[in-house]
């Protein structure tokens, strides 16, 4: 955030993107990132809040063995962003800070030099130290652990489609750290209770544990006349439990005061910082893109995996940006995209997760795919059957292929005669049920050059040469 060091969380050795200036050696300073604040004020333009045009960095005082400088470059009384709303859910403010580094606690046994054993050792990993930290609180307006679920997963959305994140919470790009409040509700205004902070919640599903963990915890306590402290816990993964990890402090804890070594920023002064600037080069939001699915008629179901994996959802726009206006092949585009194309994808890593590599086939062969069957001159099997051969690497053009492998479907002509016929043969008795009235032989007997045809015929044009053949 303040120096040039590399933000990579694929690094696997310790202390190695570092610098004297995220270490806080003397006689170093600091310079701010102009790209981090712009995505911030991205964020803040999104969720419609109020940009600062005055702006500081401020020390945040407190000691922790992987805080290098012994304090922390923070923002407190003059935030980049204020108030908006995502999800329904008001924001309090949106500031840029600079990270910590990470301690990794030793569980095994080490032999110390004298051949004795001594007690386990924790380490600190201090590459993480210093890079942007954008972070964003809510107004204590969240009520369920599935409203902060859906609030934590639209915000992860948004950060991906800014470009801001890749917010994978698995390696630490985006955290959760939820203040939960209970209180008896004595009347119908009731105030809120003592607030505990669960720290660094690392996936969802760890999250939405963790809040019903002390929701209940909390609630236990004051069925039984017991306070609760005002303190912050972690979450033990393996024991499904929150456990104290230390007194929360209060702002006046931190001895907050401007940093002596970074400008104060006038951001109206700034280039790529105004409110213009920034609305200019938004791109479709989630919501916006959510909302565009639905007035086409996509199942909901449909519409949120294409948010959720906007690559997918591009594939999708690109295939079907030709059929606009039809909502009918839109609908049956985004059907074998989402139902057909995504299992092959997830068959293809044996997982059913984010989708992270590439598409299997491409925009071009897909779309051939989709105009021949549209154009009756395949069947739906044969489409599917298709989609297989080219998601595992068929390269011909899809014209050519359905050629050579006779599925091409003959809107009726002569070389489907003989197929009439033999059926016709086979079965007597149902052709002198159709002549007897009943229509439904007709539809068994169309049923029978369809299996022998293995589908590649058009079951209408079928219809008409049965009944011209029995005439």
């Amino acid at each position: 955030m303040f120096c040039a060091s590399p933000n990579d969380p694929d690094e696997a050795r310790p202390n190695v993107n570092i610098c004297p200036v995220c270490l806080a050696h003397p006689g170093t300073l600091p310079v701010i990132n102009r790209e981090a604040v712009q995505h911030v004020l991205r964020v803040g333009v999104a969720v419609k809040g109020r940009l600062a045009d005055y702006t500081e960095f401020d020390r945040k005082n407190y000691f922790y063995p992987d805080l290098p400088k012994g304090y922390q470059l923070s923002q407190y009384e003059y935030p980049l962003v204020s108030g908006g709303e995502l999800l329904g859910v008001a924001l309090t403010r949106i500031h840029l800070e600079e990270d910590t580094g990470s301690l990794i606690h030793a569980d095994d046994q080490r032999i110390s030099a004298d051949g004795n054993l001594r007690e386990s050792a924790s380490l600190v990993d201090y590459n993480r130290a210093g890079i942007p930290l954008m972070e964003l609180v809510t107004e204590p307006v969240i009520k369920s652990v599935e409203e902060a679920s859906l609030f934590a997963r639209e915000l992860q959305q948004l950060l991906r489609y800014l470009g801001a994140s890749n917010a994978n919470m698995e390696k630490g790009e985006m955290r959760v750290e939820a203040n939960v409040s209970v209180a008896k509700q004595e009347a119908e205004t009731a105030t809120l209770g003592t607030k505990v902070e669960i720290k660094n919640l690392n996936s969802f599903r760890a999250m939405e544990r963790a809040v019903a963990y002390e929701i209940e915890r909390q609630t236990k306590l004051l069925d039984r006349g017991e306070k609760v402290v005002q303190e912050t816990r972690g979450w033990d993964e393996s024991k499904q439990i929150t456990f104290p990890q230390r007194v929360k402090e209060g702002s006046a804890d931190y001895r907050y005061f401007p940093d002596p070594d970074l400008p104060s920023l006038k951001l109206s002064e700034v280039s790529g910082c105004t409110e213009s600037e920034i609305k200019s080069v938004l791109p479709e939001l989630p919501w916006e893109r959510r909302m565009r699915y639905l007035a086409l008629g996509l199942k909901s179901e449909d519409a949120e995996m294409f948010v959720r994996e906007p690559r997918i959802g591009d594939f999708m726009d690109e295939v079907s940006r030709s059929y606009k206006g039809d909502s009918k092949k839109t609908k049956l585009v985004a059907n074998y995209i989402a139902n057909d194309l995504m299992k092959l994808i997830r068959d293809s890593r044996e997982r059913d997760s984010e989708i992270q590599h590439d598409i299997p086939i491409s925009v071009q062969h897909f779309k051939k795919i989709m105009d021949m069957l549209f154009n009756t001159r395949i069947s739906s099997r044969s489409a599917k059957d298709m989609l297989i051969s080219f998601a595992g690497g068929e390269t011909a053009d899809p014209d050519e292929y359905a050629k050579k492998h006779k599925i091409l479907r003959d809107p009726g002509g002569d070389d489907v005669l003989p197929i009439v016929e033999k059926v016709l043969a086979d079965n007597p008795e149902v052709v002198a049920d159709y002549r007897g009235g009943k229509e439904a032989a007709l539809e068994y007997l169309v049923g029978q050059a369809m299996r022998a045809l293995r589908g590649a015929a058009d079951p209408i044009a079928l219809r008409s040469k049965f009944k011209e053949t029995i005439k």
